[in-house]
């Protein structure tokens, strides 16, 4: 199974700072299941190729959506406090 995953912002800038907080996800992951994010212009691309069960394919998009998640709102309030 593969999926790749892109997600648009408003700049560059915001698009390197939510692809740096999630590339630590490209070297911790089991046999099986590669998880690759990269930030080409305003957009973060993440690759995802997993030859285990589906229940994994799943829970690795899962779990990637809620650190982008997690990203986003630490630069709103950061934002805020400028």
């Amino acid at each position: 199974m593969e999926a790749e995953i892109k997600l648009e912002y408003d700049d560059a800038k915001r698009a390197k700072a939510i692809a740096e907080a999630v590339s630590p996800d490209n070297f911790k992951t089991p046999s099986g299941l590669t998880v690759k994010t990269t930030q080409k212009g305003k957009s973060v691309v993440t690759n995802i190729k997993c030859r285990r069960k589906l229940p994994t394919f799943i829970a690795t998009i899962d779990d990637l959506l809620f650190c982008v998640s997690v990203a986003e709102r630490t630069l709103q309030t950061t934002d805020k406090l400028k």
